[in-house]
C-alpha cells in the first residue's frame, strides 16, 4: 500500500504508475484527489507483486525515496500484513469499546489493540476477557499523573493511534500536540452543535429532529479537529432524553468503528483542518 500527499503538479500519477510497473507491481486499487484550492494532491494505491522484481518492503521504500524526493511527497509504503497498533482510552461507557473489541475479535477490524486505558475500573472485566491488557490510570482526579501514565503506555506499546472511545477527559494541549494526527475521538453530537456535558438533554430541550455522532482527530481546539466520519438518525417529538441516549450510543459505536476501520486501511489523509477519506 502506498499513500502520499504533495503539492499538486502534472506527472504524479504517471511517476507512481511507472515506478510500480517497472517492478512488476500490479495495481489493484487506485484513488486520487486534487484539492485545487489548497494546491495539494492526495493518492492511495493498493498493489500486488507479480514477480520477484518488486523485492522487499524495505527495498521498495528505498527505491521510492527518489520519486518521493522529486515531487516533495509525504509518503508511506506499508505491507498488507502491517496492522496499525492502537491504544484505546475509555471511561465508564462501554458501547464504543465493546463494539471495537467485538469487531477486532471477529477479524472484521484489521488492527492490533495494544491495550485499554481508563480513569475508572469499570471496563477491566470486558477488556481482560478478550485477553487485552487493561491499565487503570492513577486515581483521585490527578489529571497530570493520568496523562503522564497514558503517554507512557502509548509510547511503551509503540502504538500508532490513541482512540478515545468515550474517554471523558479533556486532554491537555501539550499531550494533544504530542499526538497530533494520531489521536481520534468520538463526539456525541453531529458537530458543531451541543458540545460539552449532557448533549442529548440539551438537544431534547431544543426539540431537535436529527441526532448524530462525529469521529474526528483531536486538536487543541475542543471538538474542532478534522472530521473523519459522521452519521445522523431522525427522531421526533416523542423521543425522550433516554431514547436519544440509546439511539446516540448506537450511532457513536458505528461511526467510531468506521473511522477506525478506514485508518486501518490507510484511507484517511489529513488536509489541513479537513481530511481526505478514500472509501
Amino acid at each position: 500500500m502506498l499513500t502520499l500527499v504533495c503539492a499538486d503538479r502534472v506527472g504524479i500519477v504517471a511517476a507512481v504508475s511507472r515506478f510500480l510497473a517497472e517492478r512488476g507491481g500490479f495495481i489493484t486499487d487506485s484513488q486520487q484527489y486534487a484539492d485545487r484550492d489548497a494546491g495539494r494532491f492526495f493518492m492511495r494505491v493498493a498493489f500486488e507483486a507479480t514477480d520477484e522484481r518488486i523485492g522487499t518492503t524495505t527495498r521498495l521504500r528505498e527505491d521510492f525515496a527518489t520519486v518521493g524526493g522529486e515531487f516533495g511527497m509525504d509518503w508511506q509504503i506499508t505491507a498488507a500484513a502491517d496492522r496499525p497498533r492502537m491504544l484505546i482510552a475509555v471511561s465508564k461507557g462501554s458501547h464504543c469499546l465493546a463494539d471495537l473489541l467485538h469487531r477486532w475479535q471477529t477479524g472484521t477490524l484489521a488492527i492490533d489493540i495494544m491495550g485499554v486505558v481508563s480513569n475508572h475500573p469499570d471496563m477491566r472485566r470486558i477488556t481482560e476477557w478478550q485477553g487485552i491488557p487493561f491499565h487503570e490510570l492513577p486515581p483521585n482526579g490527578d489529571k497530570a499523573a493520568q496523562e503522564e501514565a497514558l503517554a507512557a503506555i502509548f509510547e511503551r506499546t509503540w502504538s500508532d493511534y490513541l482512540i478515545l472511545a468515550r474517554y471523558m477527559q479533556v486532554l491537555s494541549e501539550e499531550l494533544v500536540q504530542r499526538l497530533e494526527g494520531r489521536c481520534v475521538n468520538i463526539h456525541h453530537s453531529f458537530l458543531p452543535g451541543f458540545k460539552g456535558a449532557r448533549p442529548y438533554h440539551r438537544a431534547h430541550e431544543r426539540g431537535v429532529k436529527l441526532i448524530g455522532a462525529t469521529a474526528h482527530f483531536v486538536t487543541a481546539d475542543l471538538d474542532e479537529g478534522p472530521i473523519i466520519e459522521q452519521a445522523v438518525e431522525r427522531v421526533d417529538h416523542r423521543a425522550t432524553p433516554e431514547d436519544m441516549i440509546r439511539i446516540g450510543r448506537d450511532i457513536e459505536a458505528q461511526v467510531l468503528a468506521r473511522a477506525v476501520g478506514w485508518l486501518a486501511d490507510r484511507r484517511v489523509l489529513l488536509n489541513g483542518g479537513k481530511t481526505v477519506v478514500f472509501r
